[in-house]
């Protein structure tokens, strides 16, 4: 279960990440050249913050349920922060994660009440690219 959970973990990160370069150049197309806002770009805000909500919950059921390296952390937290790979994985790989979905959803509700079409291109692309160094930074690159 564990293995199958993981493997879903890093291949919707791979598909988040492919979504969300594409929704980033979109919107910075949009803001850049001054387009109106259209159903598509609402669909690739949604289909982006919508694989962002997958992620994190396919993560938080490793987090508290299946990843034994996670069970491990929080069995004895202490001693797990004197260990940089248990601490990664129980505090700052978490933590950055949240912060990223966080972002995603506070740009995606700002973008929708802009209420200039060159504001929604440019509030999501801020959001959205602040996400994705948080994202970059936060992924185990170690473990690919």
């Amino acid at each position: 279960m564990y293995i199958g959970f993981l493997h879903l973990h890093n291949t919707l990160r791979w598909l988040l990440l492919v979504v969300l370069v594409i929704t980033l150049v979109k919107y910075l197309a949009g803001w850049l050249g001054n387009q109106s806002w259209k159903k598509t770009d609402n669909i690739l805000g949604v289909v982006f913050t919508s694989l962002m909500d997958l992620q994190l919950l396919v993560g938080l059921a490793l987090y508290f349920f299946i990843s034994p390296i996670t069970t491990l952390a929080l069995s004895d937290f202490g001693a797990a922060m004197k260990d940089a790979d248990l601490r990664f994985y129980a505090v700052e790989h978490f933590a950055m994660m949240l912060i990223a979905v966080v972002l995603v959803h506070i740009g995606r509700a700002k973008a929708k009440k802009a209420k200039v079409d060159r504001n929604k291109f440019k509030t999501a692309f801020i959001f959205f690219a602040i996400s994705l160094v948080v994202i970059l930074a936060a992924i185990p690159w170690s473990r690919l």
